[in-house]
């Protein structure tokens, strides 16, 4: 099965986000008013440089498995904007900054598409 342009779509968005994350974490400022990845993952107390390049490996190895349809890209893609999605959700009622619910919105568009496209995951390669 030819692979849908959805999936093609949200694997470069996500390898994109990753590499960034990656770029980041080397010129990370710890000095800066923002809220780091670590603490919107709900571990403050981590290594905010340590939590991106963790965060883009993962990123990485989930992109690899759903742009190439395989069973654990999806469940993890699935796992990943779950997970994702309620963390923004609760960002955004504890700080209603705009990028929070548009994450949260961005992870409802993904999941749902991915279950909309489930079979091409699961069908069996001849």
């Amino acid at each position: 099965m030819r692979r849908p342009l959805g999936v093609s779509l949200i694997s470069f968005f996500y390898f994109f986000g990753a590499i960034l994350l990656l770029f980041t974490s080397v010129f990370y400022d710890a000095n800066a008013d923002a809220i780091g990845i670590a603490e919107r993952f709900g571990v403050p107390n981590a290594p905010e440089q340590l939590v991106r390049i963790l965060v883009a490996g993962l990123s990485l190895v989930m992109v690899y498995g759903y742009r190439n349809l395989k069973q654990w890209g999806f469940w993890l893609m699935i796992i990943y904007s779950i997970l994702f999605g309620m963390v923004s959700l609760t960002l955004a009622t504890t700080y209603t900054a705009q990028p929070f619910i548009g994450n949260m919105i961005w992870s409802i568009i993904v999941l749902t598409y991915s279950i909309y496209v489930k079979e091409a995951f699961f069908q069996q390669n001849a």
